[in-house]
């Protein structure tokens, strides 16, 4: 019997959107974008860069905002009785520099993500830690036998789930949940907990 390790997105599944949230408080709509609705991560990345620069806003200016945000009503508790069970890794495309104020509110659970390049407060580009890193992810930790359990709610999240044993969806948009119907779409922590905990091996 295989050792399992369920592996997490981050953004949407247990904490908000940051980008949506820096789009509420600037009232900059176009920064509203996620990967909900973009599949190519790059094209939004870029576009997202583009827009800051126009506005000049800062890495201060957006960690402004991420230091106001929570993580998502009932995420912490579920990560504590998930991670109290089976190792859990967060998969995530956000950036070390971004990430820390809501990892120290989830009890600071493993994150492998991206970092920013930053020039005297402006964001000036991103490095990706590797390219398809969730799936490549995924597929080392297969590798090592383990049984890796994927959930995650965007298109840049498909390919992981893709890669693991079990992919699930969790509050994924209605247009995600339509272009991939091999993956079992849940909506509360209680139910993906449930099918967590039944999937292990």
């Amino acid at each position: 019997m295989k050792q399992s390790i369920v592996t997490l997105d981050m953004e949407g599944v247990l904490t908000p959107e940051i980008w949506i949230a820096v789009a509420e408080k600037t009232g900059l709509e176009r920064l509203r974008l996620t990967t909900r609705d973009v599949p190519d991560y790059d094209v939004l990345m870029r576009g997202r860069l583009q827009i800051l620069a126009e506005h000049d806003l800062r890495l201060s200016d957006i960690q402004g905002v991420i230091a106001t945000l929570e993580p998502l009503a009932g995420a912490r508790e579920f990560l504590q009785a998930l991670r109290s069970q089976t190792q859990v890794i967060i998969l995530s495309d956000t950036f070390e520099q971004f990430a820390t104020p809501l990892l120290r509110q989830l009890d600071w659970p493993t994150l492998l993500c991206h970092r920013l390049v930053v020039d005297n407060d402006r964001i000036v580009g991103y490095r990706l830690r590797l390219p398809d890193q969730k799936q490549k992810a995924v597929e080392a930790l297969r590798s090592l036998n383990y049984q890796v359990i994927a959930a995650g709610d965007s298109y840049n999240d498909t390919a992981m789930l893709g890669a693991a044993d079990v992919g699930l969806l969790f509050r994924a948009p209605a247009n995600v949940r339509r272009e991939y119907p091999q993956f079992a779409a849940v909506d509360t922590y209680e139910d993906l907990l449930r099918l967590l905990r039944a999937t292990q091996a």
